[in-house]
């Protein structure tokens, strides 16, 4: 019987009226990624990237969220070609590509994620639940409406070619960096610092003169807010694992005295 997938990110973007908010998931367990999912954030960054995660474990946390509404999207770990096709064919319809600083990276990260003659990925739907093992009619002649494939722009030579990255056909949308550009502007460690934050929002001008959409990662809610108003359309503002470590902690500091001075 055919399966009607759902639809991409992309495809929500440019359909709703307001930022789409996301978490991330780096614990790389299904369990955090169920209760991720159920927690009614729009999107959610399965991590492959700064996570403990593999194929097995990606496609656990894909069959642990598949039950609810939140959309997943898998951040590869790098532009790897064959680590693209792999992901692709356990069945994300959503990819984020990290660390893409030029159009001629973004290109070939599009050609990794297409099928030809748009580009290489290689064709292996009947066996993969990309096309959940050919129950989804016509996957291959319609794969790319069924796939978003993003990169993520996080530094300045980046930053700097953002509206060509964004230009680049088989691109769906650029999502902006500000730990890694802070880092890369000589700020490690201050992603909320003026002169990132108005790296970011040019970044914004210069993608959306290109048609694209363009998210953001901020967890400083008065930032993600400014980035919500200055125009970000799909944004990531905070992670299980930070939660997890805030509130563990503030259950210790509520319960737990402090040490003497001295002890």
């Amino acid at each position: 019987m055919p399966i009607r997938l759902t639809p991409t990110l992309g495809e929500q973007i440019s359909q709703s009226p307001r930022t789409l908010f996301g978490g991330w998931i780096c614990s790389g367990s299904p369990v955090v990624a169920e209760i991720m999912a159920g927690s009614g954030l729009d999107w959610l960054l399965i991590d492959m990237e700064h996570a403990p995660n593999g194929l097995d474990s990606v496609l656990a946390q894909l069959h642990a969220v598949s039950g609810y509404a939140s959309t997943p999207v898998v951040r590869v770990p790098w532009g790897d070609p064959v680590t693209i096709k792999q992901v692709l064919d356990l069945g994300p319809q959503n990819i984020l590509v990290p660390m893409v600083s030029t159009a001629e990276q973004a290109r070939e990260v599009a050609s990794a994620a297409h099928y030809p003659p748009a580009g290489i990925r290689g064709v292996g739907s009947a066996l993969a639940r990309s096309a959940r093992w050919n129950r989804v009619e016509n996957y291959l002649q319609n794969a790319a409406e069924h796939v978003s494939v993003f990169v993520q722009v996080e530094t300045l030579e980046g930053i700097r070619n953002a509206r060509t990255i964004a230009e680049v056909e088989g691109i769906a949308g650029i999502f902006l960096g500000p730990s890694d550009l802070a880092a890369s502007m000589g700020l490690i460690g201050q992603q909320a610092h003026p002169d990132v934050v108005s790296a970011v929002k040019g970044a914004f001008e210069e993608i959306a003169a290109a048609g694209k959409p363009v998210g953001v990662n901020a967890f400083d809610p008065a930032v993600a807010r400014e980035y919500a108003e200055a125009g970000a359309s799909w944004m990531l503002v905070g992670a299980d694992v930070a939660l997890l470590a805030r509130g563990s902690e503030k259950l210790a500091a509520d319960f737990i005295p402090p040490r003497a001075s001295g002890d």
